[in-house]
């Protein structure tokens, strides 16, 4: 006679929701600005910022990431740290950079 054992597994993981960090637009900052901050921050080759530096001056706003809510957090804690423009005499602080739900 044998016996068998059947296991069964539930896999109940979640997904994590993923957020947008959007730098927005304004004409308190050189793309020279936008570009060093997108190096420093992000590790945006000078070809990726560029691309971000003409979507947000066209559209206002560019998608810079999609990540997870504390990473995003992060990232726009980091893009408030990088300060005012110092290629703009009347810059008085960073780019406004906002993060919200995918």
């Amino acid at each position: 006679m044998s016996t068998e054992t059947t296991t069964v597994t539930e896999n109940n993981t979640k997904t994590i929701p993923p957020w947008h960090v959007i730098l927005l637009n304004d004409d308190d900052h050189s793309y020279e600005y936008v570009l060093l901050m997108l190096s420093a921050v992000f590790g945006f080759p000078a070809e990726k910022g560029m691309q971000h530096a003409e979507e947000v001056d066209a559209s206002g706003r560019t998608i810079l990431i999609t990540t997870s809510r504390e990473h995003a957090e992060l990232k726009q804690e980091q893009c408030n740290a990088f300060g005012a423009d110092p290629f703009v005499a009347h810059c008085k602080g960073p780019m406004t950079v906002v993060i919200e739900p995918a």
